[in-house]
């Protein structure tokens, strides 16, 4: 079953005197538990696609469908972390995590005994009281993440997360992503620039053309989980790399 469904989707934007066009029909699909991560040229409408998908942009054309519901049907229809935390400076942590909860349709009471709980379950109750300009850029995007795990919707769209991270801190939070997403199994459709991150953490990768985009190829990640670094060493790991390497290098001379 498809948690996500996009059909035809078209998108484009004024420049100048006339429009650009950013997405061109794109079609794809993130099934029930499935991890999806798209990987394409610069400004090639990843983020886009998220925003339309999150309910932030109206598509062109097309039709999106989430839980089979047309995705603008009802409010917040994905849970959504961008590329910054976007932490509310004068809450606390767990003033955060309280809001999203409460804008999501929990009770307060709800809101607050679930940010608790979450917070506990992540060891990260001894921030609770903290407010975001104290906390690490690692730190944010834990809290951001975890505001997004919490929201009740059966979808998590993630916008290159990590990208503003230094290497070691990503390759960190690479893994707890992985070991939280493997206690919780969400439908994730998650943009990065990384082919490495992709195949760490992905079931499926989707390759989108330079702008207007298409999806020129999809592929099948077949390696067992749980994952962890041990993977960067194997032998197939680097062959897909190198792969989606030379797809992604075609498509920017192509441009």
């Amino acid at each position: 079953m498809s948690v996500l469904e996009i059909t035809g989707l078209r998108k484009s934007f004024p420049q100048g005197s006339g429009v650009i066009e950013v997405l061109g029909g794109v079609n794809l699909s993130v099934g029930q538990g499935e991890f999806v991560s798209l990987l394409g040229p610069s400004g090639s409408g990843k983020s886009t696609l998220l925003g339309l998908v999150g309910g932030l942009e109206q598509p062109d054309a097309g039709e999106i469908r989430i839980g089979g519901e047309p995705a603008g049907s009802k409010p917040g229809p994905a849970a959504y972390m961008p590329q910054q935390a976007a932490l509310l400076p004068w809450r606390t942590v767990q003033g955060n995590i309280e809001l999203a909860l409460r804008i999501s349709g929990r009770s307060k009471p709800e809101a607050r005994e679930l940010a608790v709980e979450g917070l506990q379950r992540l060891g990260l109750e001894r921030y609770a009281r903290a407010y975001p300009h104290v906390l690490s850029g690692g730190m944010q995007q834990r809290i951001s993440f975890l505001r997004a795990l919490l929201s009740p919707q059966p979808l998590m769209l993630l916008d290159e997360p990590f990208g503003a991270l230094d290497a070691l801190t990503r390759q960190e939070m690479q893994q707890w992503l992985l070991s939280l997403w493997e206690q919780d199994r969400r439908s994730v459709l998650f943009v990065t620039h990384s082919i490495e991150e992709a195949l760490m953490l992905s079931d499926r990768i989707v390759v989108l053309s330079a702008s207007p985009a298409v999806v020129v190829r999809e592929l099948q990640v077949t390696f067992p989980r749980p994952r962890s670094e041990k993977l960067w060493s194997e032998p197939r790991f680097g062959e897909l790399k190198a792969e989606l390497y030379a797809a992604l290098r075609s498509l920017e001379k192509s441009v």
